[in-house]
């Protein structure tokens, strides 16, 4: 790790580095600009096609070559030209604008109706939001769908294979009606499937009208023009649907839906890092040793659950920072302010935190080994959770106080096979119900634990 990676401030780009490392190309400030003098270029090759615009000659095969060649061959050279003339003009937007105009000049001749419909009746955000939409899509589809198809798959296979494994289950912290450890996992499937599914529905939004969303500009200089069936075309032609009715800004509703989705799935992993955390701790799990590591400064023994501690911080971070945005980012005082723009520029921290948090559950993951012994000791050890049978069946033949007497039975004592089985002697049920009460055991208790975990993984 080089002096940079030490002397950065935030550990996305320090400590971090390599594993946020696929986010340059989306979220870095050099991708936001390609991103956006792309939309620029497309733009102008757009108006190229209006045939009312005559000042705007249809652009052929070489010139189009040639603005398509300024994307394709885009470089840190010419990012950083951009930022030497935003240091002078203190506008980022009209800095690509200007770029673009000079590398027109250079390379097409006789350019000056060309260099005059460059940000032809645009805003800055008719650029900047349909650049972040592409960015979200990008990050939705490239990156964060695999991460989340991972996280489902490993959670679901781990259902099927410790489907059978009784566990004691606890509510409130104390012994409860046992289930599988399966069964346990796959609630957790199904509740991030779920948002899986959502997430891949959100419509993502954007919008090129104008200063205020009225294409004032454009009806000025071309009232024949179907500016609304232009715009139309030309942002669903970036694999956007189309808003056709804003302000000056598209109002990022849509951003605080897919966030509002993450947070949920987020959420739900936390439960999940919490849950297995629980079960290293009742040493269900034992985990993977990897004899170079040290588990605690001071305590040679120890095997630290840091994979899902580490999952659950970044997960928060995540989360917190996507809460502030779901409140912020649909405000704007009337027509534009500028306080969502420095906010949007950190939809990359988000990600990055996500990736982080997703790559430490599935590290962990795969450290974890199953301990069937001290999970079976620990269940046969709590004779005293068929209490709960036993009292269904006695109401079911009308003995009263049923709840009550095994109340009495099984609070707070020692109870063991003998223990219950003496009780259902003692029952005035049928005897066949006798037989079948001695037949359910701690183990074996589970209801539809295992055919649940079948059907939610059909």
């Amino acid at each position: 790790m080089n002096n940079f990676f030490l002397l950065a401030i935030s550990p996305l780009d320090g400590r971090y580095y390599q594993q946020t490392l696929i986010l340059q190309n989306i979220f870095s400030e050099y991708a936001f600009l390609k991103f956006r003098l792309k939309i620029e270029i497309q733009w102008l090759k757009q108006l190229s096609l209006i045939p009312e615009i005559i000042e705007l000659p249809k652009f052929n095969k070489v010139t189009n070559n040639i603005l398509d060649n300024i994307i394709n061959k885009f470089d840190y050279h010419d990012a950083q030209e951009i930022k030497k003339i935003e240091t002078i003009i203190s506008h980022d937007t009209k800095s690509i604008e200007y770029f673009l105009r000079k590398k027109i000049s250079l390379k097409i001749p006789d350019n000056l109706s060309i260099i005059n419909f460059i940000h032809f009746a645009c805003t800055s955000d008719d650029i900047n939001n349909l650049a972040y939409a592409c960015m979200i899509k990008k990050s939705i589809f490239k990156i964060l769908i695999p991460y989340w198809k991972k996280i489902l798959l490993y959670i679901k296979l781990l259902s099927n294979k410790f489907k059978n494994i009784s566990i004691l289950c606890r509510t409130h912290g104390q012994p409860a009606t046992p289930s599988t450890l399966g069964k346990e996992i796959v609630n957790f499937y199904y509740r991030l499937k779920r948002q899986f599914i959502q997430l891949k529905n959100i419509i993502i939004l954007g919008k090129i009208n104008g200063a205020t969303g009225n294409y004032n500009a454009h009806i000025s200089a071309y009232p024949n023009v179907n500016w609304y069936k232009i715009s139309q075309h030309f942002v669903t032609n970036l694999g956007l649907q189309w808003n056709p009715c804003t302000t000056q800004i598209e109002p990022h509703d849509y951003i605080s839906e897919i966030f509002s989705c993450m947070i949920r799935f987020n959420t739900i992993l936390i439960s999940f890092n919490q849950d297995i955390w629980g079960y290293i701790s009742l040493n269900y799990f034992n985990q993977h040793i990897i004899d170079t590591e040290v588990g605690s400064s001071t305590m040679p023994h120890k095997i630290n659950p840091i994979d899902f501690e580490k999952s659950e911080g970044n997960l928060g971070l995540s989360n917190a920072i996507m809460n502030y945005m779901i409140l912020k980012l649909p405000i704007s005082r009337w027509q534009r302010d500028l306080s969502d723009s420095t906010v949007l520029r950190n939809i990359g921290v988000i990600f990055g935190y996500c990736i982080i948090s997703y790559d430490s559950i599935l590290s962990g993951l795969k450290k974890i080994k199953i301990n069937y012994l001290n999970i079976k000791n620990d269940l046969n050890n709590k004779w005293e959770l068929l209490a709960e049978p036993i009292q269904t069946i006695m109401r079911k033949f009308k003995i009263p106080n049923a709840y009550e007497k095994l109340k009495k039975l099984t609070r707070n004592k020692n109870i063991n096979i003998n223990k219950i089985h003496q009780y259902i002697d003692q029952l005035t049920i049928p005897n066949i119900e006798k037989e079948r009460l001695k037949k359910i055991n701690p183990e074996n208790y589970i209801g539809y634990a295992i055919q649940l975990v079948e059907k939610i993984n059909q």
